[in-house]
C-alpha cells in the first residue's frame, strides 16, 4: 500500500469523522460538548483523562499516561475515518467508525478488526514475545488466512504470495524486509505457525468474528438472533499423535486408514458467520456425541438467541440445555417423539402446548436431564410438500411466535448445509492436512476467521445491492476478491482505490444463486474425496 495512505493527520479534530469518533466516546459516558472542549493538541490526554475519571476514579492518570507513551495508543490506518486503540493492563476499548467503505477488502477487513493494538494486547495475554522479523504474529496469522482461500493453500503458495506483496501492510520494518531478500523457503513459515499459542489463535478468531458482527449490523433483528446448528465429519491426515486422538472408523474388515474428526458448527441465518465449533473424536472410547458438542457451542451464544436444528437435536437433552443458557429453540422431531410427547396420535394440522418430560432415556449414558426436569413448549405438526409428496412436519419450539414464522424460519435452516459445503470445498476442511493436534486447532480457527472475512464481504456487498447475503454464491465472491487483490494493491491514490472497492462491491453483487422454477429433487449423501493423481491400473485379463 503506499506510503501515503499511512501517513497521519496532525490534527485528528479536523476531519470529517470526528462526529463518529465523539459519538464513540458518548457510549463511555463522556459528553461531546465535554469532549470537543478539550485542547485539539492534547487529544490523547484528553481521552486518557476523560475515560480514566469516568472508569478508574481510584487509579492514577499519569500510569495511563506511561502506558500510552510505551506504545499503548495507536491510530489505526482508515480510509476516511478515525480510529483509537487504547490498552492498558485492566482496561482494553476499541473505537472504530464502522461504516467505511474500505471495509469492502479481505485485507482491509483482516487490518482493521485486527489492529496492532489488539494483537499487542492478545501476545500479551498469551505470553508470546512480540520479536521483529518477516514472520511476526499478524503476518503469520494472515498467511494462514489465505492459505485457506487461496485455490493451492499449499505452504509455498502462502510463502510466495508474501514475496509477491500480498501482506506488504503488515510486514515491519526489517533488514530483510527493506532489502526485499525474503525467501522463498518455507522453513521460517513452519516455524512461525509453531510457535503460535493455541489461545492466540482462539482469540484472534473471536475478534474477527465479533468485529465484523458490529460492521455488519442487521436490518432484521429476529433473522439477526437466529443460529443454525449442525454438525458434519472431517476427514484427517494419518499420523500416530492424530490416529489416537482422533481413531479412523472400524468394521468387521478392521481399522479405516484416515483419523476422523466430528465438528459441530453454528452460523447467523442472516449473515452466515460462523461462530467458534467445537470438535472431539467420532470413534473410540472417547468418541462425542453432536448433542454434548452442541451443548458447549451454545454456551458462546448470546441470550435470547434462537437455535435451529434438524431432527438429530431434536431431543431433551438440547431444548433443556438451550434453556438453561436462555436460548430458544426450534427443533424438528420424529415421528415417534413427537407421538410420544403429545400423548396421542397425531392425524390432523395444528399446535399444541405440552410439557416435555425428562425420561430415563433422556441425557444418555451420563444422565445430563434430572428426572424431576421439564421444559415447556409448543408442538407444531403441520404437512408440507406438494400433492402425494406430502409429509407431516413436527417442530418443537419454546418462542411464542405464529406458526407461519416459526415455520419460515425452519425452513431456512437448509442454509447450514451450504454453508457446510463451503467450509469443506471452498475454505478445504474436507481433508485436514496438519499432522499435529496443536496445528489442527490452529487451521480450523483461521478457516472460520477466512470464513467469516468473505460473508462481511459477501454481506457488505447485498447491502449494498439491497438484496439478502444468502442469494449470493460464496465460492464466485471469493474468487472476485481473489482476482481483484492486483488492483487494490497497486492502487496510487485514495481515489484510485475507492474507486476499485466500489468495482469489488458491484461484481460481489451479481454473484447471484440461480432462481430455479422447479424445486431441485433430493439427492443421496456422499463424501468429498481428493480425486487421484492417476487412474488406477486395470487388471490383466
Amino acid at each position: 500500500m503506499p506510503l501515503s495512505f499511512q501517513r497521519r493527520s496532525a490534527n485528528p479534530l479536523k476531519t470529517k469523522s470526528v462526529a463518529d469518533l465523539a459519538i464513540e466516546v458518548c457510549s463511555f459516558g463522556i459528553g461531546r460538548q465535554q469532549f470537543l472542549q478539550q485542547p485539539h493538541r492534547h487529544l490523547e490526554e484528553a481521552i486518557h483523562a476523560t475515560i480514566s475519571e469516568f472508569h478508574f476514579q481510584n487509579r492514577s492518570i499519569r500510569r495511563l499516561g506511561d502506558r500510552c507513551k510505551r506504545g499503548g495508543l495507536h491510530r489505526p490506518v482508515v480510509h476516511g475515518s478515525v480510529g483509537f486503540h487504547f490498552t492498558s493492563k485492566h482496561f482494553y476499548v476499541v473505537m472504530f467508525n464502522m461504516a467505511s467503505p474500505s471495509y469492502s477488502n479481505i485485507l482491509e477487513l483482516y487490518r482493521q478488526v485486527l489492529s496492532s493494538g489488539v494483537l499487542e494486547y492478545f501476545q500479551k495475554q498469551t505470553g508470546l514475545k512480540i520479536r521483529s522479523g518477516v514472520y511476526s504474529a499478524s503476518v503469520v496469522l494472515w498467511l494462514m488466512i489465505l492459505q485457506r482461500l487461496h485455490a493451492a493453500g499449499t505452504l509455498a503458495s502462502a510463502v510466495q504470495l508474501l514475496i509477491q506483496g500480498a501482506a506488504d501492510p503488515l510486514l515491519q520494518n526489517c533488514r530483510r524486509v527493506r532489502d526485499r531478500r525474503i525467501s522463498a523457503r518455507t522453513g521460517g513459515y513452519c516455524q512461525a505457525r509453531a510457535k503460535l499459542p493455541k489461545l492466540l489463535c482462539r482469540q484472534v478468531s473471536r475478534e474477527i468474528t465479533e468485529q465484523i458482527r458490529k460492521l455488519l449490523g442487521h436490518n432484521d433483528p429476529d433473522a439477526a438472533r437466529a443460529y443454525l446448528l449442525d454438525g458434519s465429519a472431517l476427514e484427517l491426515e494419518h499420523s500416530p499423535e492424530l490416529a489416537r486422538r482422533f481413531p479412523p472408523a472400524q468394521n468387521q474388515h478392521g481399522a479405516s486408514h484416515w483419523p476422523v474428526l466430528r465438528l459441530i458448527v453454528v452460523h447467523e441465518l442472516y449473515s452466515g458467520l460462523a461462530e467458534e465449533p467445537d470438535w472431539g473424536p467420532m470413534y473410540g472410547d472417547q468418541a462425542v456425541s453432536e448433542q454434548e458438542l452442541a451443548e458447549k457451542v451454545m454456551q458462546r451464544l448470546p441470550s435470547g438467541a434462537t437455535l435451529v436444528g434438524d431432527r438429530n437435536f431434536g431431543v431433551l437433552w438440547v431444548a433443556y440445555a438451550a434453556q438453561k443458557r436462555g436460548l430458544g429453540v426450534v427443533l424438528r422431531l420424529t415421528e415417534v417423539r413427537a407421538r410420544k410427547l403429545l400423548g396421542a396420535a397425531i392425524c390432523c394440522e395444528g399446535e399444541h402446548e405440552v410439557l416435555w418430560n425428562a425420561s430415563r432415556w433422556d441425557g444418555g449414558k451420563h444422565r445430563r436431564v434430572a428426572s424431576e426436569e421439564v421444559v415447556q413448549g409448543r408442538l407444531i405438526a403441520i404437512r408440507v410438500g406438494r400433492g402425494a409428496s406430502k409429509a407431516w412436519l413436527y417442530l418443537f419450539t419454546t418462542l411464542d411466535w405464529p406458526v407461519e414464522k416459526i415455520t419460515e424460519l425452519y425452513g431456512c435452516r437448509w442454509n447450514i448445509e451450504t454453508d457446510l459445503r463451503s467450509l469443506k470445498r471452498t475454505v478445504r476442511l474436507h481433508h485436514m492436512t496438519a499432522k499435529s493436534e496443536d496445528l489442527l486447532e490452529k487451521e480450523l480457527l483461521m478457516a472460520v476467521a477466512a470464513n467469516n472475512l468473505v460473508r462481511a464481504v459477501m454481506t457488505l456487498a447485498a447491502q449494498r445491492s439491497r438484496i439478502n447475503p444468502r442469494q449470493l454464491s460464496f465460492a464466485q465472491v471469493l474468487n472476485v476478491v481473489d482476482c481483484a487483490w492486483p488492483k487494490l494493491a497497486a492502487a496510487t491514490s485514495p481515489q484510485e482505490f475507492q474507486n476499485e472497492f466500489m468495482r469489488v462491491l458491484e461484481l460481489a453483487a451479481q454473484c447471484t444463486l440461480p432462481k430455479r422454477k422447479k424445486a431441485r429433487g433430493s439427492y443421496p449423501r456422499a463424501q468429498w474425496r481428493r480425486p487421484t493423481a492417476f487412474p488406477y491400473r486395470k487388471g490383466e485379463n
